[in-house]
């Protein structure tokens, strides 16, 4: 029997919600057919959640790939993750660029904005403010090309919202350390 307060877990643990960290990692890999599959597989079979995630080949010669994910959890999450990524065959090196030093992440999107008069030059003149490019225009539309942090995209975003939003296509985080070190 528990009295009001105590917990009802025979094992004490604590229930108290743990505090969840985004962090960005750079995974090193062989590029081979599979690999991101398995690095995928890894992340859903635990039910472990991607913010952002993007690959591409970055050494041609050695035929390695970078992967760049976003996640988030909680810091034992978090090292789990890394530890899991780490004894994968294909992957060469885990870099968690949240606490490996100074890191640089840049994101784009295409933004697709329907207006005319007032509003359609309302959203040039804030596209000009957040230096985002026209890169397509029609006599009822624009797309935007926006690079920068995150929450600069979510921000330019919201305020297109009004303006006439139709749609958002974003690239994901690519992230680098600063410095000469290698990442």
């Amino acid at each position: 029997m528990t009295t009001p307060g105590q917990s009802h877990s025979a094992y004490f643990l604590d229930d108290a919600p743990k505090t969840t960290e985004r962090h960005t990692l750079s995974v090193l890999v062989d590029n081979e057919p599979g690999v991101l599959a398995r690095v995928i597989g890894l992340f859903s079979g635990r039910g472990y959640n991607i913010d952002s995630l993007t690959v591409s080949e970055t050494e041609h010669e050695k035929h390695l790939s970078r992967i760049t994910i976003v996640t988030t959890g909680t810091p034992m999450v978090i090292t789990q993750i890394k530890n899991q990524l780490d004894r994968m065959v294909p992957v060469h090196r885990v870099i968690d660029l949240t606490v490996s030093g100074p890191a640089l992440e840049r994101e784009l999107a295409l933004i697709k904005v329907r207006g005319t008069g007032e509003m359609r030059v309302e959203a040039l003149r804030l596209a000009e403010a957040f230096n985002a490019r026209v890169m397509d225009a029609t006599t009822e539309s624009f797309i935007f090309e926006i690079t920068g942090k995150g929450d600069k995209i979510d921000q330019f975003v919201s305020i297109m919202v009004p303006l006439g939003l139709v749609e958002v296509s974003r690239t994901g985080v690519a992230a680098i350390r600063r410095g000469p070190e290698r990442t």
